[in-house]
């Protein structure tokens, strides 16, 4: 079962900072879901059957994304990440970034993409010209057949491509995020650590985890210490642990020698929600202060109805206020009702 990690007491709210919950956390890392399209059909984030998208009426615009940002910026946040959906598959991703790059001199120091890659290639470039730091690119398997298979679409090697040409770029970081699954892609988790001999990547390995039709099962759950135990016959005392970091989600590890290095995400069995410093606004305008709860609230609605940022501050406060302790253990997430991953942003 997930582990629950020990965190503070709750705390008085008039105390807290508007980012602040009621356990000692402040979220100064926000992750903006910019779109619900996408180019693939990753079996673990769309249903096979697809999704009903949201009419682009009720889907926030570039102002409104822009506005949102900078309120979270004043508050506190430093960091922004944009998801999807498949965020490229915007007209306006680069002049999105370059808008959210104006947050500078508010305090954001870092902005980040989450990418499946296939559509990032041309505009690597422009993107790191309007202020991108870093990526994260989203490959499960190497081998073109598997991939067809895990996405319903073709493109690894177009995707393998764009991971090399972005470490020439001079981002500050690119990261592949493997979601593994039994029987499907663990036996690959050796050769993406490969990647990391000659170039400066982090792979993390993401246990696999459930979501509004993605058809989790446990059997498929394949956890990072089982992943660990079989990759120590084949470098053992070579692998060493990196220090944690600050608000970590991956617990970090490198191959003496290599360039790079890699890591685990361990939502499913061992979670960090006691150092969680993210919170998430959904392409439609919702924020979700947990990727595992089911509880939201619209700031699309209150920016319609002409709340002043004051008036919006204050919801955010009470929502990040109501964030639980943790999420629910690995038994019962499944079971609970959620959005689809493609809904939610990686």
């Amino acid at each position: 079962m997930a582990q629950a990690a020990h965190v503070a007491e709750p705390q008085q709210r008039t105390s807290l900072p508007v980012l602040s919950d009621m356990f000692g956390r402040f979220h100064n890392y926000l992750r903006i879901s910019v779109t619900e399209k996408c180019n693939l059909r990753c079996q673990y984030c769309m249903p096979e059957e697809g999704i009903d998208l949201t009419a682009n009426e009720k889907l926030l615009t570039t102002d409104e994304i822009i506005r949102v940002a900078r309120i979270f910026v004043q508050q506190g946040v430093d960091k922004i990440r944009l998801t999807g959906g498949e965020p490229t598959v915007r007209r306006d991703i680069i002049d999105l970034v370059r808008g959210l790059d104006e947050l500078r001199p508010l305090g954001l120091r870092k902005i980040a993409m989450t990418t499946n890659g296939i559509a990032l290639r041309r505009k690597l470039p422009l993107l790191r010209e309007a202020g991108l730091d870093g990526l994260n690119i989203s490959l499960d398997t190497r081998d073109p057949l598997k991939f067809e298979v895990f996405t319903r679409r073709r493109g690894c090697e177009q995707v393998l491509r764009t991971i090399d040409e972005a470490g020439k770029l001079g981002f500050d970081f690119v990261k592949v995020n493997v979601v593994v699954m039994r029987g499907q892609n663990d036996d690959e988790v050796p050769a993406f650590i490969e990647m990391t001999h000659d170039d400066s990547i982090d792979v993390r390995f993401i246990e696999y985890m459930p979501f509004d039709g993605n058809r989790w099962g446990r059997q498929k759950l394949v956890g990072y210490q089982e992943l660990l135990d079989k990759l120590r016959p084949l470098y053992g005392d070579n692998i060493e642990q990196l220090p944690l970091e600050d608000n970590h989600t991956s617990k970090g590890y490198r191959i003496k020698g290599y360039r790079g290095q890699f890591g685990f995400i361990t939502s499913m069995t061992k979670s960090f929600c006691s150092s969680c410093n993210r919170v998430r606004v959904l392409a439609d305008g919702n924020l979700k202060v947990c990727l595992f709860g089911n509880t939201e609230v619209s700031l699309r609605d209150l920016l319609r109805a002409g709340a002043s940022d004051s008036d919006v501050v204050e919801t955010i406060s009470q929502a990040i206020k109501r964030k639980k302790q943790a999420h629910a253990g690995l038994d019962s997430l499944s079971h609970l009702p959620n959005r689809p991953m493609i809904k939610i942003g990686g």
